[in-house]
């Protein structure tokens, strides 16, 4: 005899697209091979689908689980040296001259992918922390029809946090700098050695992180929205932690709500985001421009009143990229973030 239970909330809710079939969210069977289990998670809270609190209490999207009946993809790990590098020679905090260093690259390539085929894919900052956590996620969707066919470049940066760092000068510089060498040096390597291709169209493109992370996700689409049209982030750090200063943007990515969105005509993009309770600065004043909380929160509305494509997760009692949230959101974010693009 079949037992029927409610299938995790997040998903119906966070992943709203359209085209989906929404029968299997009302209910799923415990003979499902997605393994699902009771869940306990919050109610979601949203007057109007597009933002949402989240919390206090989280559960593990059941997309998690590996389900040994369908195709798993392959995992192609990379090291990509400094020395290498046109964009990024290496800097270190406290270090004078060039500080070596090597980045890491995990390339998930799903077992359905053609080879030659000019894929869709994924740009994943500080990938490899979402290594055990990614590849199962896409392995269930793009089986169940949800996710296209698509690559997932989990790339770390090189290395540091913060100012004067080599992951600070990748992802707080509010320029262009970051996603050509994405552009021109990683894609370039990732396609001659793992034997893939990668799509030149910006709506099968999309990039996302968690902190300066996210920050960086959104400054590759901002810059280049001819590359990418598809954003996620935890966290974001759209706050002022740019080093060097750039006459440009003289607040860093804090200028994203303060001034770039607010004055720039509406660029093709979608994007996803969330910010936490407890996030980083949460307790500071906004005159800090250092508040992850108040950053994100502007750039929900800045995002809302140009017109843009967006969602907006505020996770109660959660702190900077919660692992928790991430847990029980990556799927439903996924999952909207690529609403429109054909699933195979």
């Amino acid at each position: 005899m079949k037992s029927y239970i409610p299938i995790l909330l997040v998903e119906l809710c966070l992943g709203l697209v359209g085209g989906i079939n929404r029968a299997r969210a009302a209910e799923v069977t415990t003979t499902n091979s997605a393994a699902a289990t009771v869940t306990n998670a919050s109610p979601i809270q949203t007057s109007d689908n597009v933002e949402f609190t989240i919390g206090p209490v989280y559960v593990d999207a059941p997309e998690l689980a590996v389900r040994p009946e369908v195709p798993h993809g392959t995992l192609h790990d990379l090291t990509l040296d400094s020395a290498d590098s046109q964009s990024y020679p290496g800097v270190a905090k406290k270090q004078p001259g060039v500080a070596p260093y090597k980045r890491k690259v995990c390339v998930y390539v799903p077992q359905q992918y053609v080879p030659g085929t000019p894929a869709p894919f994924i740009i994943v900052q500080d990938g490899l922390s979402y290594r055990g956590m990614l590849p199962k996620v896409l392995d269930n969707m793009i089986n169940d029809h949800r996710l296209p066919v698509m690559i997932a470049v989990m790339i770390n940066s090189g290395g540091g946090d913060g100012p004067g760092s080599e992951r600070g000068l990748e992802y707080d510089t509010v320029s262009d700098k970051y996603a050509l060498f994405i552009e021109t040096e990683v894609l370039p390597t990732i396609a001659r050695e793992c034997q893939v291709a990668f799509t030149k169209d910006p709506a099968g493109r999309a990039t996302m992180g968690g902190s300066s992370g996210g920050a960086a996700a959104f400054t590759m689409a901002w810059f280049h929205p001819e590359l990418y049209h598809r954003v996620l982030t935890y966290s974001g750090t759209y706050v002022n932690q740019q080093f060097p200063t750039n006459a440009a943007s003289p607040h860093g990515a804090w200028e994203y709500h303060e001034h770039l969105i607010p004055q720039s005509d509406p660029k093709p993009l979608r994007v996803w985001l969330e910010v936490s309770e407890h996030d980083n600065g949460f307790n500071r004043d906004e005159a800090s421009r250092h508040n992850w909380l108040i950053a994100n929160q502007h750039m929900a509305a800045a995002l809302k009143a140009k017109g843009y494509q967006y969602r907006y997760v505020y996770a109660l009692d959660a702190h900077h990229t919660d692992g928790r949230v991430t847990r029980q959101t990556l799927p439903g974010a996924l999952e909207w973030l690529w609403a429109g693009y054909p699933a195979n």
